[in-house]
């Protein structure tokens, strides 16, 4: 799902639908009637001023998001890679923690959704002044300490996103490649290809998309992630639920994969737990979707409604998923549902699905990857106002190409980024563990402290009130469910690298 500028630059006046009307743009695009060469420092102060300048007000925006509509943006931005580890984790919990942890993740979603829901206003639901992203609701909220807490979190999440997506598209080409030579040659065949190539290749494509101007913001991104995100999740499901019928027994036992030892099943059940983690929330966008909600009735009861409608659908599209492939494969179900070959014909299919989910990834890294870019550019910007390397544009010509401009630190800072998650990719190629790590890593300050926290500011909560013991006692439970698959999942890492 595509997101909003943060950082777009405005003049006040609204477009005829009623948006604002971007002057600037946040990264290079072919050159047409602006022509940025060296100037006075003065003129730098005043570009980069202009470049950052803050949001107009938003009173010219027209909202027009309905429940459904609402809806459909969660149910499209919460399913995605996340899912292919499901019959995994189900595997490693057995039939009866397996379903019934992702109902308890399905039910604190809700009560985090609806705690931060009634914190888009401040003070009044109705009429108060909008918190219009994550970020904003903090800054608003909790104070600026917070805020950099949040930020920083925030943005380790969308890198570590970015390690993750660059692990799973290569899995998946390396797939397709499995298949066919599966297909050719035999489910017996050493049909072996390494993962670092695919890992480079997808890398190098990313470090292209990172210089189109606007590209994760293209409406048709959204189109396409959707398409893609549910074709490959729904052939995982009908192929889990193919090959059941074909068994014609279900698999699997009620504990769950058996371990060597109590202390190896402690650590993979942790690791299930970050996985699931990963899958659920969506907090960090919740409030931009909220943002295009119509009004009356209020936002937060509409938001409220549709993330109950968007949890039922999702945790019903999760149940299938993974408890169909855990009854498909008992305790060999894999760790990528479309990668680990439980399933091998029909092998256009696979190739198909995994085809969808390299697309899905392209435009998925960019999406997480340009708030990122477009802080470095904000900070990088104030801090040296004066620095042509960072505030000087260049005109490159390329052959049978339109020229473009090219801003240095962009260049070499978006170079670096895409080198680093790729080489973090490279050395911890594992996809189950990473995925943990971050769903642990993420999922109680992000989706229950700091909504918590702030719910508490809104609606004024007395300390040592009911309603502030009850959350506080919901907070503190999912403290230690994230800390305990934070350790399992590190403790994978570990083991995989060493073993």
């Amino acid at each position: 799902m595509a997101v909003r500028h943060s950082l777009e630059v405005l003049d006040g006046r609204c477009d005829d639908d009623g948006h604002p009307r971007r002057t600037g743009n946040a990264f290079f695009s072919p050159s047409a009637s602006l022509h940025f060469t060296s100037r006075a420092l003065g003129a730098r102060r005043r570009r980069a001023a202009r470049r950052f300048a803050p949001r107009s007000s938003d009173a010219c925006l027209r909202r027009a998001g309905t429940t459904q509509t609402c809806a459909a943006h969660i149910i499209t931005a919460v399913i995605g890679s996340g899912v292919l580890s499901l019959a995994w984790s189900v595997a490693q919990l057995g039939w009866v923690i397996g379903p019934a942890c992702l109902f308890c993740f399905a039910l604190v979603t809700y009560v985090s959704a609806a705690l931060l829901a009634d914190c888009y206003r401040r003070g009044d639901t109705d009429k108060g002044p909008r918190n219009r992203s994550y970020m904003d609701a903090v800054r608003a909220f909790l104070g600026k300490k917070h805020t950099w807490a949040c930020g920083l979190l925030q943005y380790v999440s969308l890198y570590g996103c970015g390690v993750a997506y660059v692990i799973t598209a290569a899995t998946s080409a390396r797939a397709i490649l499995k298949s066919n030579c599966y297909h050719e040659h035999g489910h017996d065949a050493p049909c072996d290809y390494g993962g670092s190539y695919y890992m480079i290749a997808f890398g190098a494509a990313q470090l292209f998309l990172s210089f189109i101007p606007d590209f994760h913001d293209m409406a048709w991104l959204s189109v396409v992630a959707a398409v893609m995100s549910f074709s490959y999740a729904f052939i995982g499901l009908g192929l889990g639920l193919a090959n059941t019928i074909a068994n014609g027994t279900i698999k699997g036992s009620i504990t769950g994969v058996p371990m060597r030892t109590p202390v190896q099943k402690i650590w993979r059940i942790s690791q299930a737990i970050g996985d699931i983690a990963f899958a659920y929330p969506y907090s960090l966008i919740l409030l931009e979707i909220q943002d295009t909600l119509k009004s009356p009735p209020a936002e937060n009861k509409t938001m409220k409604k549709a993330s109950m409608i968007s949890i039922l659908v999702t945790t019903f599209f999760y149940l299938c998923c993974g408890c169909f492939g855990y009854a498909a494969f008992g305790n060999d179900a894999p760790g990528n549902l479309l990668t680990g070959f439980g399933f091998y014909e029909p092998y256009w299919l696979i190739d198909f699905a995994n085809a969808c989910i390299i697309l899905h990834l392209l435009g998925g890294y960019q999406v997480y990857s340009q708030p990122i870019f477009q802080f470095a550019d904000r900070f990088f910007a104030e801090r040296y106002p004066d620095s042509g390397f960072v505030n000087d544009f260049h005109d490159v010509g390329v052959s049978c190409l339109p020229p473009c401009r090219v801003n240095l630190l962009r260049l070499c800072f978006r170079t670096l980024y895409v080198a680093s998650t790729t080489a973090v990719a490279v050395v911890f190629p594992y996809f189950n563990e990473v995925l943990a790590l971050l769903g642990a890593l993420n999922f109680w300050p992000l989706a229950i402290y700091f909504p918590v926290e702030m719910y508490f500011i809104q609606r004024d909560v007395t300390r040592w009130s009911a309603r502030w013991v009850v959350l506080q006692t919901f907070s503190v439970v999912c403290l230690l469910v994230s800390a305990f698959a934070l350790v399992g999942s590190i403790e994978g890492l570990i083991s995989q690298k060493l073993g």
